[in-house]
């Protein structure tokens, strides 16, 4: 900044970068890749062997990271910032999934000059550390789950501090994430052999056998927080959304705002977000998880679950009610500017629903479907939206993920945002693979829904089928 001899305070014209290296795919690298065309950047993409001529690539510069598997190139830290520099770029956008939350990319970049879009290192190494996180934001004032202090030193602790707590408990890993490391224990008999499971499944996972206990709160709903902070200690929120629909902790479908919360709960939740995320020294865009415990008599509380310090990918439901294109925002924080708005600045509006569609097929168990797609067609019209990195013709991988694409939509109110999703996938026509269109359809028709009777081990309307097992 510049101090003028009045006094006043001048901000340099807004910075950027003319070379963005985005370390990932598919429909996250084309996002990426959208923003950086409006803001004036040029995009290279990090690939691996099985993308090279992906539709997305074509007419793009990229360098190719490595094989087919993500670990050798999405997933190789080293590999991905040596291709960032020789390419010439000067910032890393992780998008979200590989390598997005690892506080070593973070450090590499910031090692080798290259300016990382994300948190500072030592903020991701705080957040995604369980316990430290939960300690971090119970001191900001946020309600936890009640459960042990810290990690557990052993299956005997573990006993003890599942008596204290009560029946059910769980079991998760200090570094997890993505439903692995987690085990149930419903009775005193069941915590030795669930310890032991976690660990295994936790060290196999992440190379980190430590393990926590919370109470297994049943029932509850599933709520997440945005939010977007600058390095000039501006931080906003732009509302909540509800992820309830969900099956072995992997999301389906989201909604923004959530048609469970009091609008006093609401208010004073987003109120603490934006003060926990100012009291670590937050930047950039990130989502505090909660879970709406409505367990014990009186008001649903919200209490708090951990931090993901990425951008989600159900990120789109808040920029269609509010305006705000958060990849623009956490391109420009990087680069040293300030927030665009102010949070008095931030209008909500209306209801958006995101369905996310997958090559997979659910009458067989949610089996992955990777494929030729000989016939797709997308809907477009007025509150409808798709992001999509997929055209007639791609072979969907068998290594990764397989997201085909997003449909939102925005209405007025939920029930007129559900029709018009109805109406979307309706249009959406995918030929040569199974999807999960119609089990959207059935989820967005059915009374359920509608009535909002489910909560996280559920899915609305789908035939009985189980949500987090």
């Amino acid at each position: 900044m510049i101090v003028l001899a009045s006094g006043q305070v001048r901000m340099p014209t807004p910075r950027s970068f003319h070379r963005l290296f985005v370390a990932n795919r598919g429909e996250v690298a084309v996002r990426v890749a959208v923003a950086c065309d409006q803001l004036g950047i040029t995009p290279v993409f990090g690939v691996s062997e099985a993308d090279r001529d992906a539709p997305w690539v074509r007419h793009r510069e990229s360098v190719c990271l490595g094989p087919a598997r993500a670990t050798q190139s999405y997933l190789d830290v080293a590999r991905v910032v040596q291709a960032a520099r020789q390419s010439g770029c000067t910032a890393l956008h992780p998008g979200w999934g590989f390598l997005s939350e690892n506080p070593l990319l973070a450090g590499l970049c910031e090692q080798h000059g290259v300016t990382f879009i994300g948190p500072p290192a030592h903020v991701m190494h705080q957040m995604g550390r369980k316990i430290p996180a939960k300690r971090a934001m119970a001191a900001a004032g946020l309600q936890l789950i009640p459960g042990s202090d810290g990690v557990l030193r052993d299956a005997d602790e573990a006993r003890a501090v599942a008596e204290r707590i009560g029946f059910p408990v769980l079991l998760k890993a200090n570094s997890g994430g993505g439903g692995r490391g987690m085990r149930i224990a419903r009775s005193l008999d069941e915590v030795a052999p669930a310890y032991a499971d976690a660990q295994a499944e936790a060290r196999a996972a992440f190379g980190d056998e430590r393990v926590y206990m919370e109470r297994l709160l049943e029932g509850g709903r599933h709520i997440e927080i945005q939010i977007i902070a600058d390095r000039w200690g501006n931080v906003c929120h732009l509302g909540e959304r509800d992820c309830t629909v969900q099956r072995n902790h992997q999301k389906l479908l989201e909604e923004s705002p959530s048609p469970m919360l009091d609008p006093s709960v609401r208010a004073e939740n987003l109120a603490a977000a934006v003060k926990a995320a100012r009291s670590i020294g937050y930047v950039g865009a990130g989502t505090m998880e909660f879970l709406l415990d409505t367990s014990s008599p009186g008001p649903a509380v919200l209490r708090f679950m951990e931090m993901n310090t990425r951008l989600q990918v159900e990120h789109c439901v808040s920029e269609v009610r509010s305006g705000i294109d958060l990849v623009h925002e956490q391109i420009r924080v990087a680069a040293g500017n300030r927030l665009s708005f102010r949070q008095d600045q931030v209008e909500l509006r209306g209801h958006a629903i995101e369905c996310r569609i997958n090559a997979e097929d659910p009458a067989d168990n949610f089996r992955p479907a990777p494929g030729c797609i000989t016939r797709w067609e997308v809907p477009s019209g007025p509150g409808i939206r798709v992001d999509t990195h997929v055209e007639a013709g791609y072979v969907v991988p068998p290594h990764y993920d397989s997201l085909l694409c997003k449909v939102i939509t925005f209405a007025a109110d939920r029930d007129a945002a559900a029709d018009r999703m109805l109406e979307a996938l309706g249009q959406l026509h995918c030929e040569g693979v199974p999807t999960t269109v119609a089990m959207h359809q059935q989820i967005l028709a059915s009374a359920a829904f509608r009535e909002h009777r489910y909560d996280t081990r559920t899915i609305p309307g789908f035939a009985g089928a189980k949500g987090n097992l």
